[in-house]
């Protein structure tokens, strides 16, 4: 059996955007039904959706049989919780509130088998090397990670090029809420600083040679974001699409 190749990264290097959904209901039947859609990408979120280990893994593999790659976002970025997570099989993560260069250096880390890295060596009773019918895994896997961070604070935005410069870091994505409540803007996504803002870091992150992301569910901004030449956008998330689908039927008849 092959080491499944991480096509997303490889698209990061490509100049066509990469579309993605948020998938915060924390089940793996809608999981599969968004995967089918023909979303590039879908985002598993251990951050603010109800998921546990459990969930998440049930989610990868109801989304496997379909092109769209699966991003693993965890709760906070520790060297235990990216372990887990890679060992059940997820081969591109997103890590929230990233604020400094040492922080992506332990990711970085974190993500690798040592001498590189801190990553335990356990492939053998592990997903991701489908229980050793991967040969050789252990030399191979670090070739087909994503490394993702997430800059949401103004910590972050101080940091960010030098955060950027870290090797083993594939792309920045800005996260437009946490940013706008970092700046005293709580609720104002869209604030005119906050824009500003997010404009000058996917430059940024451009002249540092890493594929810039962001979230918007502003078709307007997604297109200009893509036209400014981010590389990852999610533009809609299962928990909205189910709630506002749901009260727009509700009144139709009340």
């Amino acid at each position: 059996m092959e080491l499944p190749l991480n096509h997303f990264k490889r698209a990061l290097q490509t100049d066509e955007a990469q579309m993605g959904i948020w998938l915060a209901l924390g089940s793996a039947y809608s999981a599969e039904i968004c995967a089918g859609a023909g979303f590039d990408w879908v985002l598993i979120d251990g951050e603010h959706a109800p998921n546990d280990l459990g969930s998440t893994l049930a989610q990868l593999q109801a989304v496997a049989p379909y092109p769209s790659h699966p991003i693993v976002r965890p709760v906070f970025g520790t060297v235990e919780n990216v372990k887990q997570l890679l060992d059940i099989g997820a081969q591109t993560l997103l890590i929230p509130l990233m604020e400094s260069e040492e922080q992506a250096r332990t990711m970085v880390r974190a993500m690798r088998y040592p001498p590189e890295g801190v990553r335990g060596v356990g492939s053998a009773i592990a997903r991701a090397s489908r229980w050793n019918a991967v040969p050789d895994y252990a030399h191979k896997a670090a070739a087909e990670l994503c490394l993702l961070v997430q800059i949401e604070t103004r910590a972050g935005l101080q940091n960010l090029d030098a955060i950027a410069r870290v090797e083993g870091v594939d792309g920045l994505f800005i996260g437009p809420n946490d940013l706008a409540a970092s700046l005293g803007h709580l609720g104002e996504h869209e604030h005119p600083e906050v824009l500003e803002l997010i404009d000058d870091a996917i430059r940024r992150i451009q002249a540092a040679g890493k594929a810039p992301g962001v979230l918007t569910t502003s078709h307007l901004l997604a297109r200009q974001y893509i036209a400014m030449g981010c590389k990852f956008v999610a533009i809609a998330a299962d928990t909205t699409l189910l709630a506002e689908g749901a009260r727009s039927i509700a009144q139709m008849y009340k």
